[in-house]
């Protein structure tokens, strides 16, 4: 395993000429598309206005260096603004990974309302945003500052800042989700409950906190966020990558074998809250694997039917089966699964959704409808509208707009 922050900038290599995209036409929208997996790149004034006034000269910040890269500043850590963050704003094989500054970004990247115009180019009718590398798909940057008040306050001003600036501006076009304070389990639990009421109806959360130093998934320290979760129907989105580590095999390993792994961890993620027995004891809950395919979930299936040659679920699993909880606690997500769309209804083909993961490298912006069409030549219409929208919208309560665009 690896650290995904460290990975992408040891893959950077020397920074040539970006060359910014052009206007793009939009395409003809064959499908409506809900994606509930894309990212932001969080502005440079973020948290300004937003803290405590105790901690205004310590909230995290932009700083540019001589060298003009610009750095998000969160106490005595920097951490470079990264273009994997928002590759697809560069032409194709003009872009790169590394460190860059806020002038270089496209502006759909960090800018609410450029970020809709490249949502119209693609056919999207709505997206669900994770946070940037630099912050922790899950958020973890808050929860590594080392004044805790600090980070807990910095953590609820990025939410308030998700809801009113980011969301707020076009409410039936971004579906708003939360990160939360992990250092505690009930401080996370009062903010599930605080949000809800607010109108957040999902959190990013971390696939494996264990691997953050937190407490594992095994026990019940977890349980007054579960049990919030559960409540208020506020689904757990686990992204790959939101333990901070990602399956890199050796430690030369090129680019290309990160891109290829990437959806192992969702598979590890699946198995290891499955077993956990979290579905179990929270039979409401919703968890969300995001950015992790679904070419894994059928051979989980087959492991864990090959496994009960020898093993007894029973005494763990009672009269519910670990295949029955995976498909009614466990929804999934799909860009690039071809080969596994004939075995949707093995999988669940209500539990399965889409994302385009706009603006990162494994995007499919913006050709998706050109994409889609390709892998949904043989998948009936009803079946089609349930993957590309109705899933998302009715998993994440998300009232579908008329039109986009």
């Amino acid at each position: 395993m690896a650290d995904l922050l460290e990975k992408v900038l040891s893959y950077a290599g020397p920074k040539g000429a970006l060359v910014p995209r052009g206007e793009l036409a939009p395409w003809e929208r064959r499908y409506k598309i809900v994606s509930v997996d894309d990212h932001l790149y969080e502005p440079r004034d973020t948290f300004e206005g937003r803290l405590p006034s105790r901690f205004a000269a310590s909230a995290p910040r932009v700083e540019r260096d001589d060298a003009g890269i610009d750095w998000w500043i969160f106490e005595d850590d920097r951490v470079p603004v990264l273009g994997a963050d928002g590759i697809k704003g560069w032409e194709t094989g003009h872009g790169y990974l590394g460190p860059v500054n806020f002038d270089e970004l496209n502006p759909g990247v960090w800018n609410i309302h450029e970020r809709v115009k490249h949502m119209d180019v693609n056919g999207m009718l709505a997206s669900l945003n994770f946070p940037s590398a630099p912050f922790g798909f899950a958020g973890q940057r808050f929860m590594r500052m080392k004044d805790r008040e600090l980070g807990l306050a910095s953590m609820r001003a990025f939410n308030d800042w998700m809801l009113e600036e980011w969301a707020g501006p076009y409410p039936d076009r971004i579906i708003p989700c939360q990160v939360t304070w992990l250092h505690d389990a009930e401080i996370a639990a009062a903010e599930i409950r605080r949000n809800a009421e607010r109108g957040f109806t999902c959190v990013s959360f971390s696939e494996n906190p264990e691997k953050l130093g937190l407490p594992s998934l095994y026990g019940d320290y977890w349980d007054p966020f579960f049990r919030a979760c559960e409540e208020t129907g506020t689904v757990i989105n686990l992204h790959v990558g939101s333990s901070s580590e990602t399956m890199v095999p050796s430690q030369d390993s090129p680019p290309a074998v990160l891109g290829a792994l990437f959806p192992v961890n969702g598979m590890a993620a699946a198995t290891d809250w499955l077993f956990a027995r979290i579905g179990l004891r929270f039979p409401n809950i919703k968890i969300a694997l995001s950015e992790g395919g679904i070419g894994w979930v059928p051979m989980l299936i087959d492991r864990i039917h090959y496994m009960a040659r020898y093993l007894d679920y029973r005494p763990d699993f009672g009269d519910v089966t670990p295949v029955e909880l995976l498909q009614r606690n466990f929804w999934f997500t799909t860009f690039s699964d071809e080969s596994t769309l004939p075995l949707r209804h093995l999988i669940g083909v209500d539990h399965i959704m889409l994302e385009v993961d706009y603006p990162h490298p494994d995007s499919t912006w913006p050709d998706t409808q050109d994409v889609l069409a390709g892998q949904f030549a043989d998948v009936p219409q009803d079946e089609i509208d349930l993957i590309t929208h109705l899933n998302a919208a009715a998993l994440y309560r998300w009232p579908l707009p008329g039109a986009c665009g």
